[in-house]
């Protein structure tokens, strides 16, 4: 499970250095694809791989299947963090989220995600307000 919030930089040729605590979790191998929100989502490779389990069977007659999939495939990339627990992050996936050298990492439980630090802010500083009407919405009763 990834948890808690995290400020590395990129260094000159986009590596990421992962925080120590999501190392372990992602040392096998890893996703890095677009996701939501102008952010990226870096999932571990076995996470990823039942993640796309129910979009591989959707049907391709389906437009919006074949959308999402591609999408989703064309935005990816597989990577394999070094001794030094860095990961290279493609230049297209830089330039989607916008990041430059100072970047935030969010644990998001079951991936993590990298946000440009002035997108993050402005996130958040939307979200919090609302958090504990979301999880009347989204689990009630929890």
């Amino acid at each position: 499970m990834f948890l808690g919030t995290h400020t590395p930089k990129l260094d000159d040729k986009g590596r990421l250095i992962l925080p120590a605590k999501f190392r372990e979790e992602l040392a096998e191998g890893l996703v890095i694809t677009r996701a939501q929100d102008r952010c990226l989502a870096i999932y571990p490779m076995a996470t990823f791989v039942e993640m796309t389990k129910s979009i591989s069977a959707a049907p391709t007659s389906v437009k919006q299947v074949r959308d999402f999939q591609r999408m989703l495939a064309a935005g990816a990339s597989d990577e394999k963090p070094d001794k030094q627990g860095r990961i290279t992050i493609p230049q297209q996936l830089r330039s989607y989220a916008g990041l430059e050298v100072n970047v935030v990492v969010v644990g998001a439980i079951n991936r993590v995600e990298v946000w440009d630090v002035g997108a993050w802010e402005d996130y958040s500083s939307q979200q919090e307000p609302a958090f504990a009407d979301m999880n009347e919405e989204v689990f009630p009763g929890m």
